[in-house]
């Protein structure tokens, strides 16, 4: 079984996001990168980092790590082979910067975002603790692309270092999505061939118990809870995960063909319980976030979509 991949473009033609638009083009239609930069640029502030709801949950038109991270994933679908594209300059300096960061985390929440309309999950509290998520990405984003000479990739070499004996020392974690900025985390080093930061077959061997532990193996659980399914952690086959969750992987691809909905999209299993008209606008850009990258995995791993 297949998804449908004319109604999934109608309805990004129709509803999505100029980013969304731009990627579900570029993987679909022969599109350009430069045409996704472009969009990916519509979010950038004059400090290099990234706001206004590029994380649909949170509106908040500040840089924050987070929004920032998430302008990250939007590059890691267009793998740049080196740092010098000027949003890459400009996500390096913000990060350099120091905003929102205790010299070891970056904040996973800000302030600021309880400002404007967001997801409950994104409030900013009295109590917030440091989390890896996102810090343990972005460090890796750092050794990948900053420039040797520069400090801040001295300062992402020693937050990786520390992000893994963190992982050592508090494994096994319980977040699916920290799990997931440490295989980023590992994918980026891996890519800079950064071994001496550290040992990464140790660390691919501690992942791969890791994602063991905390992906969900009760399918029935998928249609309607928001739970850790293989596409949190893979994008290819060529990932050195896929082999632990390859058959996983093959249900996922089943999933989505199955629980397409007729208008090409797929239901979310998250919601915010306030700000109902903010919201109602942030699950239509979710779904257009969420055709692209379903129909990207079906591709991927279960053939032609």
């Amino acid at each position: 079984m297949k998804i449908d991949m004319e109604k999934a473009g109608r309805f990004i033609h129709r509803n999505a996001r100029p980013l969304d638009l731009a990627r579900w083009k570029l993987s679909f239609e022969n599109g350009g990168r430069d045409e996704v930069l472009a969009a990916l640029t519509a979010y950038r502030n004059e400090d290099g980092g990234f706001g206004h709801a590029l994380e649909p949950d949170c509106w908040n038109p500040h840089s924050s790590p987070i929004q920032t991270w998430a302008a990250t994933e939007i590059l890691r679908e267009l793998r740049p082979e080196d740092g010098e594209h000027p949003i890459i300059r400009g996500i390096l300096r913000y990060l350099a910067g120091g905003a929102d960061f205790d010299g070891h985390v970056w904040a996973n929440t800000v302030p600021a975002n309880n400002d404007f309309p967001h997801a409950p999950w994104w409030s900013r509290a009295a109590d917030a603790q440091p989390s890896y998520n996102p810090t343990a990405s972005l460090a890796g984003f750092i050794v990948r692309y900053a420039r040797r000479d520069d400090g801040v990739y001295a300062l992402g070499r020693r937050l990786a270092k520390e992000a893994y004996d963190h992982f050592q020392a508090d494994y096994p974690l319980e977040a699916m999505h920290t799990v997931a900025c440490y295989v980023e985390l590992y994918e980026y080093l891996q890519e800079a061939q950064a071994d001496d930061v550290v040992d990464l077959p140790a660390f691919r061997a501690l992942l791969e118990r890791q994602i063991k532990a905390v992906v969900t193996y009760d399918l029935r659980k998928w249609p309607t809870q928001y739970v850790c399914r293989p596409s949190l952690f893979i994008r290819s086959r060529g990932s050195d995960f896929y082999p632990v969750l390859r058959e996983l992987a093959d249900a996922e691809c089943r999933f989505i063909a199955e629980s397409q909905r007729a208008d090409g999209t797929w239901d979310l299993t998250w919601a915010w319980g306030a700000y109902p008209e903010a919201w109602s606008v942030a699950a239509n850009w979710w779904k257009g976030d969420l055709v692209v990258k379903y129909a990207r995995f079906a591709a991927e791993f279960g053939g032609e979509a």
